[in-house]
């Protein structure tokens, strides 16, 4: 049984999220990059997050990955196209982060529009598939020695301002998610285990109450 505290913060959680922000992984595959991605999405508001690969093993430290955080939704997909049509059927601009001459401070963003931001890999960078077919460049401004950060800090300093322009348009002063979907994800959070069991039965969730305690029917 959870208790109300539980339930009030997981329901405050979903209050914030942001279903018109998220973060694609091109090939990233280091397990503590991949976690710390990950953190930093649910820690600004992020709902889903999308990550591609062709590759067996880092599709499945991709998964692993997934396994081991349940508050951010990770969808995998097979190649960039797919990836890249998901996104664009929700109406997002898709921002690469890429030093090239067409790239610009990621300061310069709007991040009040539907946004994806794709991380490349942690030696390459981002994919041929990945650039050829992005909306903008961005790049993080570096005043020392170094020229890049690493993918998960990048992918934080970025997520952060995104952040912020968004708190400042007001988009986390009121719930964004749809009603039926938050009440459903709302449940999943509260109940892991009964969830899977219903999944699994093909059965609807049962009623909440107030305090998140399931309503006998």
């Amino acid at each position: 049984m959870i208790s109300p505290e539980r339930f009030f913060k997981i329901k405050k959680l979903l209050s914030l999220r942001q279903p018109d922000l998220t973060v694609l992984m091109d090939n990233v595959n280091k397990p503590h990059n991949l976690s710390a991605i990950i953190r930093s999405c649910d820690a600004v508001g992020i709902e889903t997050i999308h990550a591609v690969s062709n590759s067996d093993v880092i599709q499945n430290r991709q998964k692993a990955a997934r396994g081991s955080n349940k508050w951010v939704n990770l969808v995998l997909h097979e190649n960039i196209e797919t990836a890249y049509q998901t996104l664009r059927s929700q109406k997002m601009q898709i921002l690469v982060a890429h030093y090239n001459e067409e790239a610009v401070n990621f300061r310069a963003i709007d991040f009040a529009k539907p946004t994806a931001i794709v991380m490349g890999a942690e030696l390459f960078g981002p994919s041929e598939s990945a650039t050829s077919q992005a909306d903008h460049f961005i790049y993080v401004p570096m005043q020392g020695m170094v020229e890049s950060l690493n993918v998960s800090v990048a992918a934080a300093v970025i997520l952060f301002e995104a952040q912020r322009q968004r708190v400042q348009a007001g988009f986390y002063s009121n719930p964004r998610l749809p009603v039926e979907y938050m009440k459903k994800r709302l449940f999943e959070l509260s109940y892991p285990a009964i969830s899977k069991k219903m999944a699994r039965l093909g059965r609807p969730y049962p009623e909440l109450d107030s305090d998140g305690k399931i309503i006998q029917t």
